[in-house]
């Protein structure tokens, strides 16, 4: 048994109704859109049958309307040569074919009555198809949405996060010691004296042996 049993109800359906009270909404929109695309192609192939039989019936219609010509020419010939007999019977014969024409007629005008509705119903049926192809698309967003933070909530509650978290501290801390050994690499450099500052420092010294000397000359003139 589908959702549905006649196109007038897929047309009158509450689509939020049906998917509230639904245990799994996705399955429901996709039974829903399957019974409507079924329901669609018996529709249209029931709209395909009723243009033949119009196009049939016109067909007859034609047969008939020369039919009544050639009975009217026949009862003219008749009634020329004197057969008024014969003029009658070919009038009635004309009759015959005018009254099933007209017959014809009607039945043709109610299949049309009955083609006007399968457009309309065909037009409903692809709005709702529609409808209920955009609710499929929003179901699954917001079930793929919801699937993702529950995924993502029992990551957080889980222990693999703080192992995680563990091993980036790690991690920073070697980065910590590399820097560490980096700076105090550049320390060193720093402390190694420039060229500049090794020729002020033999300058200085120079400076310092003349003070001596200069002391030790002063040391004998008083000795």
């Amino acid at each position: 048994m589908g959702i549905f049993s006649r196109t007038r109800d897929i047309i009158a359906a509450n689509f939020s109704d049906l998917l509230e009270k639904a245990e799994d909404p996705s399955k429901m929109i996709r039974m829903i859109i399957l019974e409507m695309e079924e329901t669609l192609v018996e529709v249209r192939a029931s709209a395909a049958r009723t243009i033949a039989d119009q196009k049939e019936m016109r067909r007859h219609i034609a047969k008939l309307d020369r039919l009544q010509a050639d009975w009217g020419e026949k009862a003219q010939l008749a009634l020329s040569k004197g057969r008024e007999d014969l003029a009658r019977a070919a009038l009635v014969e004309k009759r015959k074919a005018s009254d099933m024409a007209d017959q014809l007629q009607s039945e043709v005008s109610v299949l049309d009555d009955s083609l006007r509705a399968f457009e309309a119903d065909i037009e409903k049926l692809q709005t709702r198809l529609r409808e209920a192809r955009s609710r499929q698309t929003a179901i699954a967003a917001r079930l793929e949405s919801a699937e993702n933070r529950v995924k993502l909530r029992t990551l957080l509650a889980s222990e693999r996060v703080d192992e995680a978290m563990a091993r980036f501290d790690a991690l920073e801390r070697r980065v910590d010691y590399a820097e560490g050994r980096a700076d105090a690499l550049g320390l060193a450099d720093n402390a190694k004296p420039s060229l500049a500052d090794e020729i002020a420092a033999l300058a200085s010294g120079d400076k310092v042996d003349e003070e001596l000397e200069a002391m030790k000359r002063a040391l004998k003139k008083e000795g």
